[in-house]
C-alpha cells in the first residue's frame, strides 16, 4: 500500500478521506430526508426520495462509521496531531463525541428493529427475520433517543463544519487542505 493511502502527520490518507467524505454525504442525505419529513410531511415526494431508504442508509452508515473508527485507531500514530493546547484537547474531545454519537444512533436503531416483530429487509436482503413477540427493552433506547440524538448530531456536525472553516480561513492552519489529501507544508498530495 503506497503512502498516499495511509495517514501522515502532514495530511490524511486516501482511505481516511474516502470514509470521511462518504459518511458526510450519507449523513447529509439522511438529514435532508428528516428535514423534509419534518417540514413537508411524510407523504411529500422529496421526503419519499430522501427518507425512503433511511434504515438501509443508516445500516450502511453504521458499518462505515465502525470501519472509520477502527481505521482511525490503526492510523493513530501516523495521522495529523491535535495541538497540545486546550483548543487541541477540545477538538479531540469534540471528534470523540462525534464518533460516539455516530455509532450510538444507528446501533440503537438496529436494536429497535431487532426488538420489533417485523423482519428488517434492506435492499432485498433479510437482516433480521420476524419474531413472535416484541422485545420492549431492545426497542426503548431508540424510541427514547434516536431522533433526539440525530438532531444533536446534526448540531455537532454544523459545529464541526464551522470549526473547519474557521481553521481554514481564519486561523489558516490548512486543516481542510490536510483533509483534501494535500500536504499542509507543500500543497502537494
Amino acid at each position: 500500500m503506497t503512502s498516499t493511502w495511509l495517514d501522515s502527520p502532514a495530511r490524511y490518507g486516501r482511505i481516511t478521506r474516502f470514509l470521511h467524505w462518504t459518511i458526510a454525504l450519507l449523513l447529509a442525505w439522511q438529514f435532508l430526508g428528516m428535514i423534509f419529513k419534518v417540514t413537508l410531511g411524510r407523504r411529500h415526494e422529496l421526503t419519499s426520495l430522501f427518507a425512503s431508504d433511511h434504515k438501509a442508509i443508516g445500516t450502511v452508515l453504521m458499518v462505515l462509521i465502525a470501519l472509520r473508527a477502527l481505521w482511525a485507531l490503526a492510523q493513530w500514530r501516523r495521522r495529523p496531531r491535535y495541538p497540545a493546547t486546550w483548543l487541541g484537547r477540545a477538538a479531540g474531545a469534540g471528534h470523540m463525541v462525534l464518533y460516539l454519537a455516530m455509532l450510538y444512533i444507528p446501533t440503537v436503531a438496529l436494536m429497535r428493529e431487532y426488538g420489533r416483530t417485523g423482519a428488517l429487509v434492506i435492499w432485498g436482503v433479510e437482516v433480521f427475520g420476524e419474531r413472535a413477540e416484541a422485545v420492549p427493552w431492545l426497542i426503548a433506547p431508540a424510541s427514547a433517543s434516536h431522533g433526539l440524538m440525530g438532531w444533536a448530531l446534526f448540531t455537532l456536525i454544523l459545529g464541526h463544519i464551522l470549526m473547519a472553516l474557521v481553521h481554514q480561513y481564519h486561523w489558516r492552519d490548512q486543516t481542510l487542505t490536510r483533509m483534501a489529501g494535500r500536504s499542509a507544508d507543500t500543497g502537494a498530495g
